[in-house]
């Protein structure tokens, strides 16, 4: 399994509009079509993450595949008055919020 970790600012008292948003986005197709296997919402003193569980490591790739789709387009547009980059001076992509793993564990089978 691979995972991300997006990262960003989100208003303290948006909680329950943001998970409306991703519950209808859930919804659709679009998790299959991204590979999407788990997501998980978390928030913290006004930053937002967002942790999101593939089966193989192309989840990105599959993710940037499907940007156009008006579905996630809309949801991008949705999530803007909750949610906002953590840098705006570099975000260009939902990459550019993507948390770096510099560790791993896991227990044995």
């Amino acid at each position: 399994m691979h995972s991300t970790l997006i990262v960003a600012r989100m208003d303290p008292r948006a909680d329950a509009e943001v998970a409306a948003l991703f519950k209808e986005f859930d919804e659709t197709d679009m998790p299959h079509r991204m590979g999407t296997r788990r997501r998980q919402l978390f928030s913290y003193r006004g930053l937002y993450f967002h942790v999101q569980d593939f089966d193989d490591a192309d989840g990105g790739e599959r993710i940037e595949q499907a940007r156009t789709d008006p579905r996630f387009v809309r949801i991008s547009e949705d999530l803007k008055p909750f949610v906002q980059a953590y840098d705006p001076r570099t975000w260009r992509s939902p990459a550019d919020a993507m948390a770096k793993r510099f560790y791993h564990w896991e227990a044995p089978r």
